[in-house]
């Protein structure tokens, strides 16, 4: 079941190799109904949800929306994605998120900024060349601050990719042939163990994703391990209450079999000293 985690740089051709690779492999994509999932889960429009993407949101709906909550549930869409198999995602993280399970291809989609740059143009009916580059460059800045941000990682590292691919010099269809070559090598070839390892993951994002959704627990900070249905709950929380909330809720979500509560209670030792002179 080949997984492919794509880069998304405006004006790359990253799309149009994504579109290009679904249908000559009978994959699925990750479509724009997983925006409409985050709007509904954040409450606001997909639009806003697309700005907050793209770098173009204003302050207060920055200020709203907080971007932990974002990020977790962009995870989570990610990893039930992947899971499911068979499937190219662009964007969201994917080649971050995805990376350490060893059948997933990680690729990225570049391109030199003057051939994005008349990408854009072309794309807008325009020709103010100016226009184009700071919007290429306002997205890719909101792009490399999210990655930095989120795994601390930089954005065009080559390191995290299996492989990179300059549009100026390949055409879509040369891309999509490599991206194929390579998804069919002995590296990149599911495995129990792999298929474990996905799994693993996408029930500790879920678990993640459900805490962070429930008023009880949303501003909990936690450790979250799971292996073949099995949780482990690690950290430090305020008091008894806080620690039974977190394992009910755990235990609540589908696919988990057992909860081990490991969370510590904080404690609080405040000396007051007083001298008088």
């Amino acid at each position: 079941m080949p997984i492919i985690a794509m880069t998304q740089e405006m004006g790359s051709l990253a799309k149009d190799v994504a579109i290009e690779l679904a249908a000559s492999m009978n994959l699925g994509a990750m479509r724009h109904e997983v925006v409409d999932h985050l709007a509904g889960k954040l409450h606001v429009s997909t639009s806003v949800i697309n700005r907050l993407r793209e770098g173009k949101a204003t302050l207060i709906e920055r200020v709203k929306n907080d971007k932990d909550r974002f990020a977790l549930y962009s995870a989570e869409e990610v990893f039930t994605q992947a899971n499911q198999g068979n499937v190219v995602i662009r964007g969201w993280g994917a080649t971050c998120l995805l990376r350490p399970v060893p059948h997933v291809v990680c690729v990225r989609i570049t391109r030199s900024m003057n051939k994005r740059v008349e990408w854009l143009m072309n794309h807008l009916e325009t020709d103010d060349r100016e226009f184009a580059a700071s919007e290429i460059k306002r997205s890719d800045d909101a792009h490399a601050s999210r990655m930095q941000q989120q795994f601390g990682v930089a954005w065009g590292d080559p390191v995290l990719y299996d492989l990179v691919l300059n549009t100026d010099r390949l055409s879509v269809h040369s891309c999509v042939e490599q991206i194929r070559a390579l998804t069919t090598r002995p590296e990149f070839q599911e495995t129990e163990e792999s298929r474990k390892l996905l799994g693993n993951m996408t029930l500790a994002a879920r678990v993640r994703a459900k805490l962070k959704d429930t008023e009880s627990t949303a501003d909990i900070n936690i450790t979250i391990e799971a292996e073949n249905g099995h949780v482990k709950l690690s950290g430090i929380v305020i008091n008894e209450r806080e620690k039974t909330e977190v394992e009910k809720v755990a235990a609540e979500i589908k696919g988990v079999t057992s909860v081990a509560n490991e969370l510590r209670l904080m404690s609080s030792t405040r000396v007051f000293t007083y001298s008088k002179t």
